[in-house]
């Protein structure tokens, strides 16, 4: 299983960034998965997660504000992100639970300026 991630990079706050993990060797159908992001310092934190039924559910940080989604017929996973606050600044990494295992991503670095 291989997850990569891309879209990351600066931005202004107020700003938006579109992330999206694209997956081999797992079926996104049947995977629960999910966005954590790392800032430093901090530990790893689930950002919104989305489950093989397509619920979603998002950190109190980030609701109203960002949007998790997948395409299963392209295998990827994205995560639109918009009024981007400097808090935001943090390593972003895509996360899938396939058959009972968890698979991370290598992440993709998110800087978002004052």
């Amino acid at each position: 299983v291989q997850l990569v991630e891309s879209g990351g990079g600066l931005v202004q706050a107020g700003g938006s960034l579109r992330l999206s993990c694209v997956g081999s060797g797992v079926t996104f159908s049947s995977a629960n998965m999910g966005w954590h992001r790392q800032a430093p310092g901090k530990q790893r934190e689930l950002v919104a997660s989305i489950v093989s039924g397509g619920s979603t559910n998002y950190a109190d940080s980030v609701k109203g504000r960002f949007t998790i989604s997948r395409d299963n017929a392209k295998n990827t996973m994205y995560l639109q992100m918009n009024s981007l606050k400097p808090e935001d600044t943090a390593v972003y990494y895509c996360y899938a639970n396939f058959l009972l295992r968890g698979y991370w991503g290598q992440g993709t670095q998110v800087t978002v300026s004052s």
